[in-house]
Protein backbone atom coordinates (compact mmCIF):
# COMPACT_ATOMS: atom_id res chain seq x y z
CA UNK A 1 0.00 0.00 0.00
CA UNK A 2 3.00 2.62 0.82
CA UNK A 3 4.44 1.62 -2.46
CA UNK A 4 1.37 2.38 -4.37
CA UNK A 5 1.06 5.38 -2.43
CA UNK A 6 4.16 7.00 -2.63
CA UNK A 7 4.03 6.38 -6.49
CA UNK A 8 0.93 7.89 -6.78
CA UNK A 9 2.18 11.18 -5.09
CA UNK A 10 5.66 10.95 -6.73
CA UNK A 11 4.29 11.61 -9.99
CA UNK A 12 0.88 14.15 -9.35
CA UNK A 13 3.34 16.22 -6.56
CA UNK A 14 5.56 19.59 -8.08
CA UNK A 15 7.07 19.34 -4.24
CA UNK A 16 9.30 17.32 -2.95
CA UNK A 17 7.89 13.62 -1.67
CA UNK A 18 10.40 12.17 0.92
CA UNK A 19 9.91 8.28 2.15
CA UNK A 20 13.31 7.63 3.61
CA UNK A 21 14.14 6.74 7.21
CA UNK A 22 15.89 9.92 8.15
CA UNK A 23 13.00 11.95 7.28
CA UNK A 24 10.49 10.18 8.78
CA UNK A 25 12.22 9.99 12.44
CA UNK A 26 12.37 13.87 11.82
CA UNK A 27 9.15 14.25 11.21
CA UNK A 28 7.92 11.64 14.20
CA UNK A 29 8.78 13.89 16.53
CA UNK A 30 7.66 17.56 17.38
CA UNK A 31 8.06 19.70 20.38
CA UNK A 32 5.92 17.49 22.39
CA UNK A 33 6.56 14.47 24.47
CA UNK A 34 5.06 12.56 21.60
CA UNK A 35 6.84 10.05 18.69
CA UNK A 36 4.79 8.63 15.46
CA UNK A 37 6.10 7.65 12.53
CA UNK A 38 4.43 9.16 9.29
CA UNK A 39 4.71 6.87 6.04
CA UNK A 40 5.23 9.55 3.45
CA UNK A 41 6.46 13.57 4.08
CA UNK A 42 5.02 15.65 0.95
CA UNK A 43 6.74 19.57 0.92
CA UNK A 44 4.17 21.19 -1.06
CA UNK A 45 4.96 23.38 -3.45
CA UNK A 46 1.77 24.94 -4.60
CA UNK A 47 -1.93 24.78 -4.11
CA UNK A 48 -2.50 21.84 -6.58
CA UNK A 49 -0.03 19.83 -4.85
CA UNK A 50 -2.34 19.73 -1.47
CA UNK A 51 -5.39 19.07 -3.24
CA UNK A 52 -3.88 16.50 -4.76
CA UNK A 53 -2.16 15.04 -2.04
CA UNK A 54 -5.92 15.01 -0.19
CA UNK A 55 -7.25 13.36 -3.40
CA UNK A 56 -4.87 11.03 -3.22
CA UNK A 57 -4.92 10.02 0.90
CA UNK A 58 -8.54 9.79 0.35
CA UNK A 59 -8.36 7.55 -2.18
CA UNK A 60 -6.12 4.48 -0.56
CA UNK A 61 -8.03 5.57 2.99
CA UNK A 62 -4.94 7.10 4.62
CA UNK A 63 -4.64 10.68 6.44
CA UNK A 64 -3.05 13.87 5.97
CA UNK A 65 -1.66 15.77 8.77
CA UNK A 66 -0.35 19.28 8.41
CA UNK A 67 2.44 20.37 9.62
CA UNK A 68 4.13 24.04 10.21
CA UNK A 69 7.48 24.39 12.32
CA UNK A 70 6.89 21.35 14.66
CA UNK A 71 6.86 23.97 18.13
CA UNK A 72 3.69 22.38 19.16
CA UNK A 73 3.97 21.04 22.73
CA UNK A 74 1.01 18.50 22.35
CA UNK A 75 1.51 16.48 19.35
CA UNK A 76 -0.88 18.30 16.91
CA UNK A 77 0.99 17.37 14.00
CA UNK A 78 2.04 13.88 14.42
CA UNK A 79 0.26 11.06 12.66
CA UNK A 80 0.93 7.67 10.96
CA UNK A 81 -0.41 8.50 7.53
CA UNK A 82 0.83 11.55 5.24
CA UNK A 83 2.40 14.57 6.61
CA UNK A 84 2.22 17.60 4.91
CA UNK A 85 5.08 19.83 5.44
CA UNK A 86 4.09 23.63 4.29
CA UNK A 87 7.35 25.29 4.48
CA UNK A 88 7.32 26.79 1.37
CA UNK A 89 4.23 28.91 1.85
CA UNK A 90 5.74 32.01 3.30
CA UNK A 91 4.40 34.92 1.57
CA UNK A 92 3.57 38.30 3.16
CA UNK A 93 1.71 40.54 1.58
CA UNK A 94 1.29 44.38 3.56
CA UNK A 95 -1.85 46.37 3.36
CA UNK A 96 -2.75 49.56 5.13
CA UNK A 97 -4.58 47.91 7.90
CA UNK A 98 -3.97 44.05 7.48
CA UNK A 99 -1.59 41.49 5.88
CA UNK A 100 -1.92 38.09 4.28
CA UNK A 101 0.06 35.84 4.95
CA UNK A 102 0.98 31.98 3.68
CA UNK A 103 0.57 29.41 6.62
CA UNK A 104 4.60 28.68 6.64
CA UNK A 105 5.02 32.24 7.43
CA UNK A 106 7.08 32.89 10.83
CA UNK A 107 5.76 34.80 13.05
CA UNK A 108 9.34 36.77 13.41
CA UNK A 109 9.92 37.22 10.00
CA UNK A 110 6.31 38.87 10.16
CA UNK A 111 7.50 40.93 12.78
CA UNK A 112 10.35 41.95 11.24
CA UNK A 113 8.46 43.32 8.06
CA UNK A 114 5.57 44.61 10.25
CA UNK A 115 7.90 46.96 12.68
CA UNK A 116 9.56 48.17 9.14
CA UNK A 117 6.07 50.15 8.77
CA UNK A 118 5.34 50.62 12.96
CA UNK A 119 2.82 47.89 12.73
CA UNK A 120 2.74 44.94 14.84
CA UNK A 121 0.46 41.34 14.83
CA UNK A 122 -0.64 40.97 18.56
CA UNK A 123 -0.50 37.30 19.24
CA UNK A 124 3.05 36.47 20.65
CA UNK A 125 3.71 33.19 22.02
CA UNK A 126 7.07 33.01 23.79
CA UNK A 127 9.01 31.22 20.99
CA UNK A 128 7.14 33.40 18.50
CA UNK A 129 9.90 34.04 16.25
CA UNK A 130 10.47 30.40 15.66
CA UNK A 131 6.28 29.64 15.31
CA UNK A 132 4.38 29.53 11.98
CA UNK A 133 1.39 31.46 11.29
CA UNK A 134 -0.35 28.15 10.48
CA UNK A 135 0.76 26.73 13.41
CA UNK A 136 -0.32 29.48 15.35
CA UNK A 137 -4.14 29.21 13.51
CA UNK A 138 -4.31 25.56 14.22
CA UNK A 139 -3.80 26.29 17.79
CA UNK A 140 -5.51 29.60 18.12
CA UNK A 141 -2.43 30.78 19.90
CA UNK A 142 -2.25 33.61 22.64
CA UNK A 143 0.97 35.18 24.16
CA UNK A 144 1.22 37.73 26.72
CA UNK A 145 -0.70 40.51 25.20
CA UNK A 146 -3.53 38.63 24.34
CA UNK A 147 -5.27 40.23 28.06
CA UNK A 148 -5.62 43.02 25.99
CA UNK A 149 -5.86 41.89 22.12
CA UNK A 150 -6.75 38.77 22.33
CA UNK A 151 -5.63 35.60 20.49
CA UNK A 152 -5.50 34.25 17.01
CA UNK A 153 -9.09 34.56 16.76
CA UNK A 154 -9.42 37.66 17.78
CA UNK A 155 -7.35 38.94 15.30
CA UNK A 156 -7.74 37.34 11.83
CA UNK A 157 -10.46 38.64 9.39
CA UNK A 158 -10.28 35.94 6.36
CA UNK A 159 -8.80 32.32 5.36
CA UNK A 160 -8.69 30.38 2.89
CA UNK A 161 -7.87 26.59 2.76
CA UNK A 162 -8.41 23.63 1.28
CA UNK A 163 -11.14 21.02 2.54
CA UNK A 164 -10.84 16.81 2.99
CA UNK A 165 -12.57 16.45 -0.49
CA UNK A 166 -10.15 18.80 -2.09
CA UNK A 167 -12.03 22.24 -1.98
CA UNK A 168 -10.61 24.90 -2.01
CA UNK A 169 -12.69 27.76 0.16
CA UNK A 170 -12.63 30.74 1.45
CA UNK A 171 -14.66 32.35 4.59
CA UNK A 172 -16.16 34.24 5.34
CA UNK A 173 -16.50 35.21 1.31
CA UNK A 174 -18.36 31.89 0.92
CA UNK A 175 -21.76 32.57 1.58
CA UNK A 176 -23.24 29.42 0.95
CA UNK A 177 -20.85 27.46 3.27
CA UNK A 178 -20.98 30.15 5.87
CA UNK A 179 -24.47 29.48 6.27
CA UNK A 180 -23.72 26.08 6.51
CA UNK A 181 -21.32 26.70 9.43
CA UNK A 182 -23.94 29.34 10.93
CA UNK A 183 -26.93 26.63 11.10
CA UNK A 184 -24.85 23.94 13.16
CA UNK A 185 -23.44 26.41 15.04
CA UNK A 186 -26.73 27.95 16.42
CA UNK A 187 -27.77 24.68 17.94
CA UNK A 188 -24.76 25.41 20.91
CA UNK A 189 -25.41 24.76 24.06
CA UNK A 190 -24.03 28.20 26.26
CA UNK A 191 -24.35 26.80 29.63
CA UNK A 192 -21.27 24.52 28.33
CA UNK A 193 -18.85 27.07 26.98
CA UNK A 194 -15.98 27.75 29.25
CA UNK A 195 -16.46 31.25 30.80
CA UNK A 196 -13.04 32.13 30.03
CA UNK A 197 -11.11 34.64 27.37
CA UNK A 198 -8.67 32.33 26.45
CA UNK A 199 -9.50 29.14 24.75
CA UNK A 200 -8.18 26.49 22.01
CA UNK A 201 -10.23 23.78 22.60
CA UNK A 202 -12.35 22.19 20.80
CA UNK A 203 -14.73 24.20 17.41
CA UNK A 204 -14.94 27.58 18.49
CA UNK A 205 -18.80 27.39 17.78
CA UNK A 206 -19.19 29.98 20.20
CA UNK A 207 -17.35 32.45 18.30
CA UNK A 208 -19.93 32.37 15.33
CA UNK A 209 -22.46 34.98 15.34
CA UNK A 210 -23.16 35.45 11.71
CA UNK A 211 -22.04 34.36 8.28
CA UNK A 212 -18.98 37.02 9.02
CA UNK A 213 -17.49 35.16 11.53
CA UNK A 214 -17.01 31.77 9.67
CA UNK A 215 -13.93 31.72 9.42
CA UNK A 216 -13.65 31.18 13.13
CA UNK A 217 -14.35 27.82 12.73
CA UNK A 218 -10.90 27.20 11.32
CA UNK A 219 -9.05 28.82 14.24
CA UNK A 220 -8.37 26.29 16.49
CA UNK A 221 -9.36 23.47 14.67
CA UNK A 222 -5.39 21.68 14.48
CA UNK A 223 -6.07 20.84 10.60
CA UNK A 224 -8.52 18.34 11.58
CA UNK A 225 -11.20 20.96 9.09
CA UNK A 226 -8.94 22.12 6.34
CA UNK A 227 -5.18 22.85 4.90
CA UNK A 228 -4.69 26.37 6.01
CA UNK A 229 -2.90 28.08 2.32
CA UNK A 230 -3.82 31.51 3.28
CA UNK A 231 -5.21 34.00 6.00
CA UNK A 232 -5.55 37.79 6.69
CA UNK A 233 -4.39 39.38 9.66
CA UNK A 234 -5.43 42.16 11.37
CA UNK A 235 -2.59 44.73 12.49
CA UNK A 236 -2.14 47.04 15.20
CA UNK A 237 -0.20 50.25 15.22
CA UNK A 238 3.23 50.22 17.52
CA UNK A 239 2.13 51.86 20.76
CA UNK A 240 3.81 55.31 21.04
CA UNK A 241 4.69 54.67 24.96
CA UNK A 242 4.92 51.31 27.41
CA UNK A 243 5.94 50.83 30.87
CA UNK A 244 6.60 47.49 32.29
CA UNK A 245 6.59 46.58 36.37
CA UNK A 246 8.17 43.85 37.97
CA UNK A 247 6.88 43.24 41.35
CA UNK A 248 8.16 40.86 43.70
CA UNK A 249 5.67 39.10 46.39
CA UNK A 250 7.03 36.94 49.63
CA UNK A 251 4.01 34.91 49.12
CA UNK A 252 2.18 33.56 46.22
CA UNK A 253 -1.32 33.90 47.42
CA UNK A 254 -0.89 37.72 47.91
CA UNK A 255 0.59 38.07 44.58
CA UNK A 256 -2.70 36.18 42.94
CA UNK A 257 -5.01 38.46 44.77
CA UNK A 258 -3.56 41.14 43.73
CA UNK A 259 -3.37 40.33 40.30
CA UNK A 260 -7.41 40.32 40.22
CA UNK A 261 -7.38 43.90 41.18
CA UNK A 262 -5.02 44.66 39.27
CA UNK A 263 -6.77 43.29 36.09
CA UNK A 264 -9.53 45.96 36.85
CA UNK A 265 -6.67 48.63 35.64
CA UNK A 266 -6.43 47.08 32.25
CA UNK A 267 -3.12 46.47 31.47
CA UNK A 268 -2.22 45.30 28.35
CA UNK A 269 -0.28 42.70 29.72
CA UNK A 270 0.27 40.59 33.63
CA UNK A 271 2.66 37.65 33.71
CA UNK A 272 3.36 35.30 36.43
CA UNK A 273 6.42 33.27 37.18
CA UNK A 274 7.09 31.55 40.53
CA UNK A 275 10.45 31.09 42.50
CA UNK A 276 12.21 28.17 40.19
CA UNK A 277 11.72 30.69 36.95
CA UNK A 278 13.35 33.91 38.68
CA UNK A 279 16.05 32.46 39.84
CA UNK A 280 17.14 32.13 36.71
CA UNK A 281 17.12 35.93 36.01
CA UNK A 282 19.94 37.60 36.14
CA UNK A 283 19.17 40.11 38.87
CA UNK A 284 19.17 39.81 42.15
CA UNK A 285 15.52 39.97 44.27
CA UNK A 286 15.37 39.76 47.82
CA UNK A 287 16.13 36.27 49.08
CA UNK A 288 12.22 35.79 50.67
CA UNK A 289 10.87 36.26 47.34
CA UNK A 290 8.48 33.56 46.06
CA UNK A 291 6.88 34.64 42.87
CA UNK A 292 6.74 37.83 40.41
CA UNK A 293 4.32 39.86 38.60
CA UNK A 294 4.92 41.31 35.04
CA UNK A 295 2.47 44.28 34.64
CA UNK A 296 2.55 46.07 31.35
CA UNK A 297 0.80 49.22 30.06
CA UNK A 298 1.07 50.30 26.59
CA UNK A 299 -1.53 53.17 27.05
CA UNK A 300 -2.80 56.55 29.76
CA UNK A 301 0.78 55.52 30.79
CA UNK A 302 0.74 58.45 33.70
CA UNK A 303 -3.09 57.91 34.77
CA UNK A 304 -2.34 53.50 34.82
CA UNK A 305 0.99 53.89 37.26
CA UNK A 306 -0.22 55.88 39.62
CA UNK A 307 -3.71 53.53 39.95
CA UNK A 308 -1.06 50.73 39.90
CA UNK A 309 0.60 52.03 42.62
CA UNK A 310 -2.54 52.67 44.50
CA UNK A 311 -3.45 48.68 44.47
CA UNK A 312 -0.31 46.50 44.77
CA UNK A 313 1.10 45.23 47.90
CA UNK A 314 4.19 43.79 46.42
CA UNK A 315 7.42 45.58 45.87
CA UNK A 316 8.27 47.19 42.83
CA UNK A 317 11.87 46.17 41.67
CA UNK A 318 11.70 47.41 37.63
CA UNK A 319 10.17 50.41 36.20
CA UNK A 320 11.48 49.85 32.63
CA UNK A 321 10.16 52.48 30.09
CA UNK A 322 13.33 52.38 27.76
CA UNK A 323 12.15 49.50 24.74
CA UNK A 324 15.67 47.91 24.93
CA UNK A 325 14.81 47.36 28.71
CA UNK A 326 11.62 46.24 28.39
CA UNK A 327 12.41 43.73 25.75
CA UNK A 328 15.33 42.21 27.71
CA UNK A 329 12.90 41.75 31.07
CA UNK A 330 10.35 40.09 28.57
CA UNK A 331 12.93 37.86 27.37
CA UNK A 332 13.71 36.13 31.10
CA UNK A 333 9.96 36.16 30.83
CA UNK A 334 9.65 34.48 27.61
CA UNK A 335 12.10 32.07 28.93
CA UNK A 336 10.27 30.59 31.52
CA UNK A 337 9.56 27.07 29.81
CA UNK A 338 12.93 26.79 28.69
CA UNK A 339 13.98 27.43 32.51
CA UNK A 340 11.40 25.26 33.97
CA UNK A 341 13.09 22.21 31.45
CA UNK A 342 16.38 23.83 32.39
CA UNK A 343 15.44 23.04 35.82
CA UNK A 344 14.31 19.74 36.29
CA UNK A 345 16.26 16.52 35.83
CA UNK A 346 15.32 15.10 32.30
CA UNK A 347 14.39 11.67 33.86
CA UNK A 348 12.04 13.96 36.21
CA UNK A 349 10.15 15.74 33.27
CA UNK A 350 6.53 14.77 32.75
CA UNK A 351 4.79 15.26 29.74
CA UNK A 352 2.67 18.51 28.50
CA UNK A 353 -0.79 17.23 29.64
CA UNK A 354 -2.21 19.98 32.66
CA UNK A 355 -0.04 22.90 31.20
CA UNK A 356 -2.30 24.79 29.74
CA UNK A 357 -5.74 25.07 31.36
CA UNK A 358 -7.54 28.87 31.80
CA UNK A 359 -9.85 29.80 33.94
CA UNK A 360 -11.77 32.66 35.34
CA UNK A 361 -9.09 35.00 37.20
CA UNK A 362 -11.35 34.91 40.08
CA UNK A 363 -10.95 31.13 40.35
CA UNK A 364 -7.52 31.20 40.44
CA UNK A 365 -6.86 31.13 44.10
CA UNK A 366 -8.84 27.68 43.87
CA UNK A 367 -6.71 26.51 41.21
CA UNK A 368 -3.35 26.17 43.24
CA UNK A 369 -5.37 24.49 46.13
CA UNK A 370 -6.36 22.14 43.79
CA UNK A 371 -2.45 21.87 42.35
CA UNK A 372 -1.25 21.37 46.12
CA UNK A 373 -3.73 18.55 46.56
CA UNK A 374 -2.32 16.69 43.19
CA UNK A 375 0.98 17.48 44.63
CA UNK A 376 0.66 15.65 47.94
CA UNK A 377 -1.46 12.60 46.68
CA UNK A 378 0.71 11.83 43.42
CA UNK A 379 4.07 12.94 45.29
CA UNK A 380 4.65 15.26 42.46
CA UNK A 381 6.32 18.59 42.61
CA UNK A 382 4.93 21.52 40.07
CA UNK A 383 6.75 24.66 38.53
CA UNK A 384 3.57 27.40 37.81
CA UNK A 385 4.32 30.70 35.32
CA UNK A 386 2.00 32.23 32.98
CA UNK A 387 -0.54 34.47 31.52
CA UNK A 388 -2.60 35.46 35.22
CA UNK A 389 -4.56 38.04 33.63
CA UNK A 390 -6.40 35.68 31.25
CA UNK A 391 -6.23 33.01 34.22
CA UNK A 392 -4.02 31.07 32.23
CA UNK A 393 -1.64 28.87 34.18
CA UNK A 394 1.52 26.61 32.82
CA UNK A 395 2.53 24.19 34.95
CA UNK A 396 5.10 21.97 34.69
CA UNK A 397 5.55 18.70 36.72
CA UNK A 398 7.69 17.05 37.97
CA UNK A 399 8.38 13.01 38.82
CA UNK A 400 9.56 9.89 38.01
CA UNK A 401 8.96 9.14 34.42
CA UNK A 402 8.95 5.43 35.51
CA UNK A 403 5.59 6.86 37.19
CA UNK A 404 3.57 6.94 33.43
CA UNK A 405 0.46 5.53 34.63
CA UNK A 406 -0.08 8.25 37.30
CA UNK A 407 -0.26 11.14 33.80
CA UNK A 408 -3.74 10.04 33.31
CA UNK A 409 -5.23 9.88 37.00
CA UNK A 410 -3.40 13.38 37.23
CA UNK A 411 -5.40 14.94 33.94
CA UNK A 412 -8.49 13.34 35.08
CA UNK A 413 -8.35 14.95 38.71
CA UNK A 414 -7.42 18.03 37.53
CA UNK A 415 -9.33 18.90 34.35
CA UNK A 416 -12.61 17.57 36.41
CA UNK A 417 -11.56 20.57 38.91
CA UNK A 418 -11.26 23.12 35.89
CA UNK A 419 -14.46 21.97 35.00
CA UNK A 420 -16.36 22.66 38.17
CA UNK A 421 -14.47 25.95 38.03
CA UNK A 422 -16.12 27.48 34.07
CA UNK A 423 -12.74 26.11 32.88
CA UNK A 424 -10.74 25.39 29.86
CA UNK A 425 -8.02 22.41 29.37
CA UNK A 426 -6.17 24.27 27.06
CA UNK A 427 -6.24 28.13 26.52
CA UNK A 428 -3.46 28.64 23.90
CA UNK A 429 -1.86 25.26 22.75
CA UNK A 430 -4.34 23.16 21.52
CA UNK A 431 -6.08 19.40 22.74
CA UNK A 432 -3.64 17.29 20.43
CA UNK A 433 -3.09 13.73 21.52
CA UNK A 434 -2.33 14.72 25.74
CA UNK A 435 -6.11 16.54 25.80
CA UNK A 436 -8.08 15.28 22.90
CA UNK A 437 -10.33 12.20 25.19
CA UNK A 438 -11.50 15.06 27.59
CA UNK A 439 -12.87 17.70 24.93
CA UNK A 440 -16.23 16.01 25.16
CA UNK A 441 -16.42 15.63 28.67
CA UNK A 442 -15.62 19.49 28.67
CA UNK A 443 -18.38 20.82 26.16
CA UNK A 444 -21.23 17.91 26.57
CA UNK A 445 -23.21 15.66 24.48
CA UNK A 446 -25.17 18.29 22.26
CA UNK A 447 -21.55 20.56 21.51
CA UNK A 448 -19.40 17.61 20.80
CA UNK A 449 -22.23 16.45 18.75
CA UNK A 450 -21.99 20.02 16.73
CA UNK A 451 -18.18 19.16 16.50
CA UNK A 452 -18.69 16.16 14.54
CA UNK A 453 -21.36 17.60 12.16
CA UNK A 454 -18.73 20.18 11.36
CA UNK A 455 -16.33 17.71 11.05
CA UNK A 456 -18.49 15.90 8.99
CA UNK A 457 -19.31 19.23 6.41
CA UNK A 458 -15.50 19.81 5.81
CA UNK A 459 -13.60 16.30 6.25
CA UNK A 460 -16.81 13.41 5.81
CA UNK A 461 -13.70 10.86 5.38
CA UNK A 462 -11.99 12.05 8.05
CA UNK A 463 -8.31 12.06 6.53
CA UNK A 464 -7.13 15.08 7.83
CA UNK A 465 -5.81 14.80 11.09
CA UNK A 466 -7.91 12.23 12.33
CA UNK A 467 -7.96 11.26 16.24
CA UNK A 468 -7.24 15.09 17.27
CA UNK A 469 -10.38 17.36 18.49
CA UNK A 470 -12.86 14.53 18.19
CA UNK A 471 -11.45 11.10 19.31
CA UNK A 472 -12.76 7.96 20.19
CA UNK A 473 -9.55 6.35 21.96
CA UNK A 474 -7.10 7.93 24.78
CA UNK A 475 -4.09 8.96 23.47
CA UNK A 476 -3.03 10.62 26.59
CA UNK A 477 -0.35 7.99 27.66
CA UNK A 478 -0.04 6.37 24.02
CA UNK A 479 3.05 7.02 21.65
CA UNK A 480 5.16 8.89 24.51
CA UNK A 481 8.38 9.37 23.42
CA UNK A 482 10.92 7.78 25.83
CA UNK A 483 8.97 6.43 28.46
Amino acid sequence: MKNLILKKLQSNIQGTVFFKKEFIDYYSVDASSYQIYPKIIVVAKNEKDIINTIKIAKKFKTSVTVRGAGTGLVGSALNNGIILDMKNFDTIRLKKNHVIVGPGTMKGQLDIVLKKSKKFFPPNPSIGSFCSIGGMLANNSSGSRSLKYGSMIDNVSEITFIDGNGIKVTLPKNKKTGKKILEITKKLNKKKIPKVTKNSSGYRIDKIKSINDSHNILVGSEGTLGIIISAKLKIKNIPKKKILFVIEYKKIPDAIKNAIKINESKPSAMEFVDKTTLKQFKFKFDKQTKCLLFVEYDEKIITSEKRLKSIINGKIVKRLIKESEILRWWKFRDSSLHYSLKSIKKEKRMPHTIEDSAIPIENIPKLFVILDKINKKYKTKSITYGHIGNGNIHIRLISSRKRREIIKKIAIQFFDEVFKLDGTITAEHGDGLARSEFVKKQYGKKNYQIFKEIKNLFDPNNILNPGKIISNKSSIIENLQNF
